[in-house]
């Protein structure tokens, strides 16, 4: 257990790093709408991309049609279940509520790519590192918005940036010898939780002004960007 740890922990400060670096921009520089717009569809183009190119592969590799529906029934009411919870509160709650809850995922499949292999881990600690410097620049822009403190903005971005590494410890050492049934459950469970960041936070925020080529542009430039880096490692 301790090998493990000494494998992952180091690996995981990089997109705690990155989320640190993301809110301390905001920060200090309060986007306006229109960046706000494009920092999330690149955000929502990159989880996507994470979606489609990790936990998607893999569902399909497992060829298990009841755990790819009990996964996905379970993300499916835990994400709707964390939305009726923040449903009275302020704009910021909810999407830090479901970032945290994305972030989270985020470390147990590094956790568990580590347990498959050191390689695979760390390709999906680049691929992680880059959606979540986007999730946190996204949250802080919403914040900064919402006349956030810096301290206050700040201290949520590390907050949530930690979510991870005590996701890839959870990962690797609890969640590492999952295989078959119990893998494509969790697979798909993770699968439906980025797909809803994705659709009922990111984009219906970057929609509340109107689209331009740009912003539309975006969107699949941070998707075709994890894409190329995967292809390249």
């Amino acid at each position: 257990m301790a090998s493990k740890l000494l494998i992952v922990l180091p690996y995981t400060l990089v997109p705690v790093a990155a989320a640190t670096i993301g809110g301390a921009i905001a920060a200090w520089r309060t986007p306006g709408p229109r960046l706000k717009s494009i920092v999330q569809h690149f955000a929502a183009g990159v989880v996507f991309a994470a979606a489609a190119g990790e936990l998607l592969p893999d569902l399909v590799h497992e060829k298990s049609l009841a755990a790819t529906i009990i996964g996905g029934s379970l993300g499916v009411a835990v994400m709707l279940g964390v939305k009726q919870l923040v449903k009275k509160a302020s704009e910021p709650i909810s999407l830090i509520a479901v970032v945290g809850v994305d972030v989270f995922i985020d470390g147990l499949i590094i956790g568990i790519g580590f347990a498959a292999g050191a390689k695979e881990g760390i390709l999906l600690t680049i691929a992680l590192t880059i959606e979540i410097l986007f999730l946190s620049l996204s949250v802080s822009t919403v914040l900064s918005q919402d006349n956030a403190s810096r301290g206050r903005l700040m201290l949520t971005t590390l907050g949530i940036a930690l979510l991870l590494p005590i996701g890839a410890v959870i990962g690797a050492v609890l969640l590492g010898g999952l295989s078959g049934f119990s893998l494509a459950t969790f697979f798909a469970f993770g699968l439906i939780a980025l797909l809803y960041l994705v659709t009922e936070e990111l984009l219906v925020e970057a929609h509340e002004i109107p689209d331009t080529p740009l912003t539309v542009a975006v969107f699949f430039v941070g998707f075709l960007l994890l894409i190329v880096i995967e292809e390249m490692l």
